[in-house]
């Protein structure tokens, strides 16, 4: 099947090859080069999902449970918050030879070596289910936390490398859905895997099931990467990939050019800002609904859950928009806007005392705050083409993890020292200033001029 299928493909790419032939032997009038996509592009997307999901997922696989860990392992709550803390701590020194590595070796190459850590990391965990051996499920950690670098900068690229111009956003943003879709269910499976409440031995077991159900799922997507998994396709799919492909581009010269683009910087800082907010929630909503609501253990959960797959809905509705209207500068805005009012009604609902109602202001919060990623990320590939898009999204992530880090740890000492409403507050003011720094990014949209161009 599979080679018949390369045939035809070849076959085809060969009709290109012969009409780009005749297009540079006819001097007097140009005919425009056709571009093409392939429908194994959505094979390539859907395993990408899967697997950047099979790695996100293992994120606050031990917060979300931070009771069960700390009465079986013996270990202090702050060590189980730092098994979430490494994911963004690896992060900032690994990107940039990751982003090399994905501009040099292509995506195969780097989706391969990303699948095989996290692989190998969750089967780390596997044996880490005797009670004195939380070292060893901490380095499994530590390894799926590195192969994260191999994962979160290429959506992008990927909808670059595979996707034509009228679908390239809604790739995007689907790629990303990937990252969301793990974290989700991060938050859901643990709390229903592993009961808090169990003696030793059920707990061990608890433990022992998950870790393998992890390991499975990863083992089988390193082998459906490994043997469908490509690295391009045979001709560009649009005027844009043409050209960024033929361009020789220098790692160290596409990053000056980058940090010396003005719009880029706003967007870096706006970027960090609401993304940074975003993990500090996520990180400590655990404490902030059981002040209000004691014992909702599970609804703390279930809303983390909400605030994601709201934030789910809201990337794809949001990549449509960008792939319909094309209006980068409008959507990034109107959607920041829009988070700064969620995180608004957030802060004024929590103590309502009708939990109902902070699931509500969650969807709210979540669809327009989680939703910003893909816009961001594409906004980001707009205003700084012809740059590789990998390197683009790494800094972007880099800048996201660092702001991460300083919000979380500074939500944490602000809700010990005075309270949710002012430290709630303090996090609306912060989307309010990157709303303002939004609205200073010019509109210059040139991978669309690229495109009109080709």
């Amino acid at each position: 099947m599979s080679e018949t299928k390369n045939m035809e493909l070849s076959g085809s790419v060969m009709d290109g090859v012969a009409e780009k032939g005749a297009v540079l032997e006819s001097p007097t009038k140009k005919a425009p080069t056709e571009y093409r996509v392939y429908p194994i592009r959505w094979l390539v997307l859907f395993i990408f999902v899967l697997y950047s999901a099979s790695n996100s997922m293992q994120w606050i696989q031990y917060s979300i449970i931070q009771d069960a860990v700390v009465k079986y392992y013996g270990v202090s709550s702050i060590t189980v918050y730092w098994t979430s803390m490494i994911y963004m701590i690896t992060y900032i020194p690994l990107i940039f030879p990751a982003s090399w590595l994905l501009d040099k070796a292509g995506l195969r190459v780097t989706t391969i070596i990303g699948s095989l850590g996290t692989c190998a990391g969750s089967w780390l965990k596997v044996f880490s289910v005797p009670q004195d051996m939380f070292w060893l499920g901490f380095t499994g950690q530590t390894v799926v936390a590195v192969s994260q670098v191999f994962i979160l900068n290429v959506p992008p690229r990927l909808a670059a490398v595979w996707f034509g111009a009228d679908q390239v956003s809604s790739a995007c943003s689907i790629g990303v859905f990937g990252n969301q879709l793990g974290v989700a269910l991060g938050f859901l499976l643990p709390p229903m895997l592993v009961r808090a409440q169990g003696t030793v031995e059920e707990i061990a077991n608890d433990f022992k099931i998950m870790f393998y159900l992890v390991a499975g799922f990863t083992s089988v997507l390193f082998v459906l990467i490994v043997l469908f998994f490509k690295a391009a396709p045979a001709t560009p799919p649009s005027a844009a990939a043409d050209f960024g492909n033929n361009l020789d581009s220098n790692f160290l010269q596409s990053i000056k050019k980058l940090l010396t683009n003005r719009n880029y910087i706003l967007l870096l800082i706006s970027y960090g800002l609401n993304v940074g907010v975003f993990y500090a929630i996520s990180t400590l909503l655990n404490q902030v609904i059981l002040t209000y609501y004691p014992g909702a253990n599970a609804d703390a959960g279930r809303i983390g859950l909400v605030i994601v797959v709201a934030g789910m809905a809201g990337s794809v509705v949001c990549g449509l928009v960008l792939d319909k209207t094309h209006r980068f500068k409008e959507t990034t805005l109107a959607v920041y806007t829009a988070s700064v009012v969620g995180m608004v009604i957030f802060t004024f609902t929590l103590d309502c005392g009708v939990i109902a109602v902070v699931y509500l202001s969650s969807i709210i919060l979540g669809f327009f705050m989680t939703g910003y990623l893909p816009v961001g990320f594409e906004f980001a590939s707009e205003v700084t083409y012809p740059e590789p898009e990998g390197t683009t999204s790494g800094i972007l992530n880099a800048v996201v993890q660092i702001f991460g880090i300083v919000l979380t740890l500074m939500y944490e000492w602000m809700l010990g020292e005075v309270g949710d409403r002012w430290s709630n507050l303090t996090l609306c003011a912060l989307l309010a200033l990157g709303a303002v720094i939004t609205a200073a990014i010019r509109s210059d949209l040139r991978r669309q001029a690229a495109q009109a161009k080709g």
